[in-house]
């Protein structure tokens, strides 16, 4: 049995719980899975947004509990840390730390306008001004770091922030957002990764719902 156990909600709509679970797999780390229903009241504040600080997803690693995606994600690093979950320059870290934190913190219209939800589809879909700076903050980020450090990652090989940023290209696709052709080049390249072909396919078998993030739009 591993010696982690990653708890995580609902795979169609929970962008915090994919970031948890991309750290671990990036982070080469063996775990089970522990899902919390949705229709848990906690889970159902998190996915609507209604609640500003919650635990899943959790890590539990030798009895060492660990959450939130960004202590998450520096607690993978501290634990393997041939994994390259941060760029080994110092530079190039900080710029990955801080876009990370950015992701972490913020982008809060996008995450209202566009919730997650790789079931839905909405083509022709009309993102409103205060999403749309958020959309293009994030597309000025990729630009700098593909163009900085070559691709097809972020920074060049796969690191946390691919992980912390990966909901965001789920989000682009589900809700039809144009994107510049590097950046569609970008989330299409993370969108395929085997990890998200994986965790998409769990996604779309789900049978929970929760039906206010289910409005058509």
């Amino acid at each position: 049995m591993p010696d982690a156990t990653l708890t995580i909600s609902s795979k169609n709509y929970s962008s915090w719980s994919l970031r948890g679970w991309l750290l671990c797999k990036f982070a080469g780390l063996a775990f089970q899975e522990a899902v919390v229903p949705s229709d848990d009241p906690a889970v159902r504040a998190e996915l609507l947004l209604l609640s500003p600080s919650f635990l899943v997803p959790r890590l539990t690693y030798r009895k060492i509990a660990v959450w939130d995606t960004i202590a998450i994600a520096e607690f993978l690093n501290d634990l393997k840390p041939k994994a390259g979950l941060l760029p080994k320059e110092r530079a190039a870290a900080a710029l990955c730390r801080s876009i990370c934190g950015e992701m972490h913190g913020g982008f809060y219209n996008l995450r209202s306008a566009l919730p997650m939800n790789l079931k839905g589809r909405h083509p022709g879909f009309k993102v409103w001004p205060g999403a749309q700076a958020d959309v293009n903050r994030i597309t000025t980020i990729w630009n700098l770091c593909l163009e900085t450090y070559g691709g097809p990652f972020l920074f060049g090989e796969r690191t946390m922030a691919d992980a912390m940023y990966a909901p965001v290209a789920t989000r682009f696709r589900t809700y039809d957002v144009p994107l510049d052709t590097v950046c569609a080049a970008y989330a299409e390249h993370v969108l395929n990764l085997p990890e998200m072909l994986e965790w998409t396919a769990a996604a779309l078998a789900e049978p929970d719902a929760v039906d206010e993030l289910d409005a058509e739009f």
